[in-house]
């Protein structure tokens, strides 16, 4: 056993977030995604991994409405984003918050003022209100109050994480999507990151979509991982179940020389 406790066995009971089918989803010539179908379940933790340029980022941004795909469907809470009606797409995106890759936050604006970019798009509610809540933010993913009023330019590297991490929470959403969380981040800080991660998916009941190449991130908190290699979801299920797979690229991935796989059993616990 791996340390991580396995998801309940899937069936009509468990709700799903986010239902990919039959994707397709290239840019030029090249088709990135070929087929694609993935469930995400209400209240997990799925890591979607795969080899470096396969499309992993590509899945989000799709089922962001950021980059178009050529066929299939995405559904999220079983709405099909292509029929949703403008006032309706507006509702959905009030209900999923996005951590890119390197923070993506705005260099001219404050972390506070970073924070509250969603909420002025998107609420109609004061500016005092606005200042309370992006302080609750802060507090929330463990920045310090006089964090603020720094630029990202003043922030470390931990610290940009974090704040982006607060801005993605701005609206209370129900899914998290993070696209390489980790990155960037030392060891110990990537730790103290995957704890706050599981803390706040714990406490705020979210759904997380977690694109990541981070072995520690998908033995401490994922409940299922996804694995996409030719631009198909290959396999998805616990860390137990994806070790045991002989698909060439997963025994590559899980047990290769800076695997963990001969990890000692129980080493690894969920927060």
């Amino acid at each position: 056993m791996t340390g991580v406790p396995a998801s309940p066995a899937p069936g009509p009971e468990r709700e799903v977030a986010i239902r990919a089918r039959g994707l397709d989803v290239g840019f030029g010539k090249k088709l990135v995604l070929k087929g694609l179908d993935l469930d995400v379940y209400r209240g997990e933790v799925l890591g979607f991994v795969g080899g470096s340029g396969t499309g992993k980022s590509v899945l989000t941004r799709a089922v962001l409405g950021l980059v178009p795909k050529r066929a299939g469907t995405i559904e999220v809470f079983g709405r099909d984003l292509d029929t949703l009606r403008p006032a309706e797409k507006r509702a959905m995106e009030q209900r999923w918050g996005v951590l890119f890759q390197h923070g993506a936050l705005f260099s001219g604006l404050t972390v506070r003022q970073n924070i509250e970019v969603p909420m002025r798009e998107y609420l109609d509610i004061s500016p005092a209100l606005m200042d309370e809540l992006a302080l609750l933010k802060i507090e929330m993913v463990g920045l310090k109050a006089d964090a603020a009023n720094k630029y990202p330019s003043e922030l470390s590297g931990g610290m940009i994480k974090r704040a982006a991490l607060a801005r993605a929470l701005s609206l209370d959403p129900e899914i998290l999507f993070l696209d390489e969380p980790t990155s960037g981040l030392d060891p110990i800080g990537a730790a103290e990151f995957d704890d706050l991660i599981a803390t706040l998916q714990k406490t705020l009941g979210l759904t997380v979509f977690m694109v990541t190449h981070d072995l520690d991130s998908l033995y401490s908190i994922c409940d299922r991982i996804a694995a996409l290699a030719d631009g198909k979801v290959i396999k998805a299920g616990t860390v137990d179940e994806l070790l045991a797979s002989d698909h060439p690229w997963l025994r590559a991935y899980f047990h290769g020389k800076r695997a963990r796989a001969a990890a000692p059993p129980g080493s690894v616990e969920r927060p």
